[in-house]
């Protein structure tokens, strides 16, 4: 029930947004799901929210797409997101990254920009993979190291990918790889 329920947000978001024309792209654990199964289907794990990134600029378009849809705009701690009116809770909302700017003040790059994305399944669009690898090398907790080791598991990332990144970025994910074997 609650996997039918985040699949139903995010659908309703990604289709409000849509018709509306605002840019995004999916970001976070769906993002790592949508591109695991270009691979391998049966490797994808679920995840229990939905995150967008979004331009700034496009914000006042982003809300009324979002209130088409039954869902709110609220800021929490510095973090905006979309809540769903039935279910108005930040656990259950649909999390917002700005494109372009620095999630903390401390991480080496910004988010990437929304044209940095590409469709996947369905035509959602979904943030490229090397923008998404920087995402979770930058958060690098255990849930993002386990998102890159998903990565790592169906050769979506290997050490190519090396000579694209900070060399902050670069040792994180040279770290995964040794550890698994890669």
């Amino acid at each position: 029930m609650a996997l039918e329920d985040v699949t139903q947000r995010l659908y309703r978001i990604t289709g409000a947004l849509e018709r509306a024309s605002v840019p995004y792209a999916l970001v976070g654990g769906q993002a790592v799901a949508l591109w695991v199964a270009t691979k391998e289907p049966a490797a994808v794990r679920t995840t229990k929210d939905v995150d967008l990134l979004l331009g700034r600029v496009d914000l006042s378009r982003a809300l009324a797409a979002a209130r088409s849809v039954e869902m709110d705009y609220f800021e929490v701690l510095g973090v905006g997101m979309f809540l769903d009116r039935q279910d108005p809770h930040p656990r259950h909302a649909v999390h917002l990254v700005w494109a372009g700017e620095k999630v903390r003040a401390d991480y080496p790059c910004p988010s990437p920009g929304v044209d940095e994305s590409e469709p996947l399944a369905d035509g959602l669009r979904v943030v490229s993979l090397a923008g998404l690898v920087r995402m979770k090398l930058m958060s690098h907790r255990d849930q993002d190291r386990v998102h890159l080791r998903d990565l790592i598991d169906v050769e979506l990332i290997d050490r190519a990918l090396l000579a694209q990144l900070p060399s902050e970025l670069a040792s994180r994910l040279e770290a995964l790889l040794s550890e698994m074997g890669r």
